[in-house]
């Protein structure tokens, strides 16, 4: 997601500065920034001097202080709310008094964040879809301080970066996660029943409905920890027994089969394709 959000702010213009906690983070978010670039020449919709061009106005840095001179920080930490705080408040007393937080969170409540900051009036929800580049919505979601101008000029921002935006309140969830959730829960539950095997299900969601992935293979691509993290949010949040995180969600996470970036999820990818697994049965 960050790498993403760096590529579509790159492109629209804005000299980008990459954080993450190792170098490692930051060369593999830019080489996935690279490639995509690069199959973007390749298809003819941009040329190799506008690749470089986006490319060149990306830099990189492991220390906070690098973002002194910042006009607009956008968080895309994992959703764990501590390292969120610690990132924030490290952040506030780096940044200038007129810079305008954003946390790319798909479910920790945004007040709660802004809450952290002395500057709940600056703060607020701006939250992407993946693959960034390539989806055009984002939330906004102003905290109970947001000023009506901090919201404006996050939407102008998502505006210049290509983006479609909804303003949405500060709720579990917010809204398409909200929605989403209640989807792929039955989803779950249609496999759990036998209703018919993941792979079907997945390929039914694709034709029948027109999602370009289906929400197992969907699930792979975003982070399975990331969708049983939305669940967890939802159901403290509304106590609604339909958002309660599926059992077999909860193994792949506590097994350490996160998706496509752990080889396995859902499905299998440690042959550098995607594959049903055979060493366990859903």
């Amino acid at each position: 997601m960050g790498s993403g959000i760096a590529q579509v702010a790159a492109q629209a213009g804005y000299n980008v500065i990459m954080n993450d906690v190792k170098e490692e983070f930051i060369d593999r978010g830019f080489n996935n920034i690279t490639k995509l670039l690069e199959g973007r020449v390749k298809k003819e919709k941009i040329t190799e001097a506008d690749k470089e061009a986006i490319l060149g106005r990306i830099s990189k840095s492991v220390e906070f202080e690098a973002a002194k001179n910042a006009d607009f920080i956008i968080e895309a930490a994992f959703e764990n709310l501590e390292v969120k705080k610690t990132i924030f408040q490290q952040l506030d007393t780096i940044c200038g008094d007129d810079v305008i937080f954003a946390s790319n969170t798909s479910s920790i409540p945004i007040t709660t964040l802004a809450a952290t900051t002395q500057r709940p009036d600056r703060f607020i929800g701006m939250h992407f879809f993946s693959p960034v580049p390539v989806m055009r919505l984002v939330e906004v979601i102003p905290a109970l301080k947001t000023s009506e101008q901090s919201i404006k000029s996050t939407e102008e921002l998502a505006a210049k970066m290509g983006k479609e935006t909804v303003r949405v309140k500060d709720v579990p969830g917010f809204l398409v996660n909200r929605a989403n959730a209640a989807f792929r829960a039955e989803c779950f539950k249609c496999l759990l029943e036998g209703v018919a095997s993941l792979e079907d299900i997945d390929k039914a969601i694709k034709l029948g409905l027109n999602h370009p992935m289906g929400p197992f293979e969907l699930a792979d691509f975003v982070g399975v920890e990331i969708g049983y993290s939305v669940f967890k949010t939802l159901y403290e949040g509304y106590k609604d027994p339909k958002f309660a995180p599926s059992l077999i969600l909860e193994k792949l996470v506590i097994s350490g089969d996160l998706g496509r970036k752990t080889g396995k999820g859902w499905y299998d990818y440690t042959s550098g394709e995607k594959k049903p697994r055979t060493d366990i049965k859903f």
